[in-house]
């Protein structure tokens, strides 16, 4: 009779305690969840067996939509481009990213928040807040305001276009920016004069 009474109490306890997580459960909602999420997330994309990208995340998560599917990366997103050497030319940084790929066949990778993109040959460094990759014409834009700081000098303005390594970048609205010249042991800094790259017709 004891153990009958123990049973019926921890069934009645499991009832119970279960009601409150069902009710959890209940207000999920599955369409809204990712369908796979990955820790520590490493890429590497190599041709003819040379390396020429790797991608690093701390946390991948996926899902499926009816017209789309995409990934976001919400704890950070970090490139790393190689040259036709293999050395490490180009690395990018952002707060977090997306992936999109939709049905018909596009795809767009998108970089938000603190974003910065090192050319480390070229000793160039880039920031903006939002930077989106063409894959498939190997460059980045963005349509934001953008900080470009090299050996030559400093520019900044709106809207930036460039190859995927950051090897020629144009910045199409230059503003307050200025020119380091170097003549002899003298270095001078003209604000006058520099007027940024010229702009492709």
């Amino acid at each position: 009779m004891i153990r009958m009474i123990a049973t019926a109490a921890a069934v009645a306890f499991v009832v119970y305690s279960c009601k409150g997580k069902l009710k959890e459960a209940e207000q999920l909602n599955l369409a809204e969840a990712p369908v796979q999420t990955v820790d520590d997330m490493f890429i590497v994309q190599t041709r003819n067996g040379r390396i020429q990208m790797r991608a690093e995340a701390p946390l991948m998560e996926r899902y499926e939509r009816d017209t789309l599917s995409f990934e976001l990366f919400p704890d950070g997103f970090f490139v790393y481009g190689y040259d036709e050497e293999e050395k490490l030319e180009t690395r990018i940084v952002a707060d977090n990213a997306r992936h999109l790929k939709y049905k018909d066949g596009r795809e767009v990778w998108e970089a938000f928040g603190n974003v910065v993109v090192k050319n480390l040959i070229k000793q160039e460094v880039m920031e903006t807040d939002t930077l989106y990759w063409d894959q498939k014409n190997e460059k980045i834009y963005t349509h934001c305001y953008v900080k470009m700081y090299s050996p030559d000098g400093f520019m900044q303005g709106y809207g930036m276009e460039s190859d995927q390594r950051a090897r020629n970048s144009i910045i199409f609205n230059p503003f307050n920016s200025y020119g380091i010249l170097e003549q002899d042991d003298e270095v001078l800094i003209d604000s006058v004069n520099f007027i940024g790259p010229i702009l492709k017709k």
